[in-house]
């Protein structure tokens, strides 16, 4: 890597991601010399007029995301077009000059770049737990919409029948009470880049079981690659 490492954070929501990717930028820059960072964001959903939102919104029936808006309002958004959109923004991302682009949503499938490595949240995290829960007897996931949580089984591939709860990190949920439905889990995953290190403290105390934070997974890989 050069000695100054550029980088694209990349979200199917709106940017600054005020709630993300500061935290994700001091994890990662820990012990490492001023200027070693460099980091621009970009948004799936930036400059869209109201009427262009409303269009993204998911409808009955469709794969969702749960994303934030500039404000901090939650959007559920459609995973077909938000996916046509995302493919569309990296590969102009791809032509910029960034060494690595971050991708800060974990249940997204995309193409592959021509010049950029591309870091994607899903696979780092869903790998990771799939290694972890091989040997677990009850694994517990937690994800921010109760409709993710009847489809996770054809999104995600992972060992037995996890236990599923639902707790959204921009919907002001109690996560805490949420979690404590997993009580007894051998291992829980917070599976959304938008749970942040407060929510994780806030499960951690809520139950007896290791806990997962899927954001500081991804910092973990970013980090080592610097």
């Amino acid at each position: 890597m050069p000695s100054t490492s550029k980088i694209a954070f990349v979200t199917i929501g709106q940017t600054p991601r005020v709630d993300l990717v500061p935290e994700m930028i001091a994890e990662i820059s820990v012990g490492l010399p001023d200027g070693r960072i460099a980091f621009q964001e970009f948004g799936v959903l930036d400059g869209m007029s109201p009427a262009e939102l409303d269009a993204m919104r998911a409808r009955d029936g469709e794969y969702s995301f749960a994303t934030r808006l500039q404000s901090g309002e939650e959007i559920v958004t459609s995973k077909a077009r938000t996916e046509e959109k995302l493919n569309a923004l990296l590969r102009r991302i791809d032509g910029e000059g960034f060494d690595i682009v971050v991708l800060l949503c974990t249940g997204t499938r995309i193409e592959p770049l021509a010049n950029t490595l591309v870091i994607e949240a899903q696979r780092i995290v869903d790998s990771t737990v799939e290694a972890l829960a091989a040997s677990a007897r009850k694994l517990g996931v937690i994800l921010p919409l109760e409709r993710q949580v009847k489809d996770f089984a054809e999104r995600h591939v992972l060992p037995g029948k996890p236990h599923l709860v639902s707790a959204s990190p921009y919907a002001g949920d109690d996560i805490g009470e949420r979690a404590k439905q997993l009580e007894g889990c051998d291992l829980v995953v917070m599976h959304c880049m938008g749970y942040s290190a407060a929510m994780h403290e806030a499960v951690c105390d809520a139950i007896d079981t290791p806990v997962l934070l899927s954001r500081r997974l991804v910092a973990g890989v970013v980090r080592q690659m610097l």
